[in-house]
């Protein structure tokens, strides 16, 4: 179900938002010091590309804290409020919820994306 699911995903607005990471990853690994952001972003795009199967888990250190305050400062709200207003629209009708859940995970995932790992789902 998880592969249908990441089809239509990827079809209905997925590659924009995974496009959306792609992009601030570019835009980040054009300094050397912003390249370990980059490539975080980059992983993160993987998921917003297919998000169907996985979910995140949090790890808290005080680097990733710091990291965090940086990314939100550069970067890291605006993909926060393009998912949010993808995850309304999508909550506009029944069938779009289950694709909405996964557009608020990625907002989350958006504001506080360092200390962050994507495994794969138990269920």
């Amino acid at each position: 179900m998880s592969c249908l699911g990441n089809i239509i995903w990827f079809i209905f607005g997925g590659f924009l938002g995974g496009l959306g990471w792609t992009i601030v990853g570019l835009i980040w690994c054009v300094t050397i010091i912003g390249i370990p952001v980059g490539l975080q972003c980059f992983k993160l795009a993987g998921l917003s590309f297919w998000p169907f199967g996985k979910e995140v888990v949090y790890d808290s250190s005080g680097v990733s804290f710091l990291i965090n305050i940086l990314w939100l400062i550069f970067g890291g709200i605006e993909l926060a409020i393009a998912h949010c207003i993808s995850g309304l629209l999508l909550c506009l009708t029944i069938i779009g919820i289950p694709f909405a859940m996964q557009s608020f995970k990625l907002a989350k995932l958006a504001l506080m994306p360092f200390g962050a790992r994507v495994v794969a789902s138990r269920y």
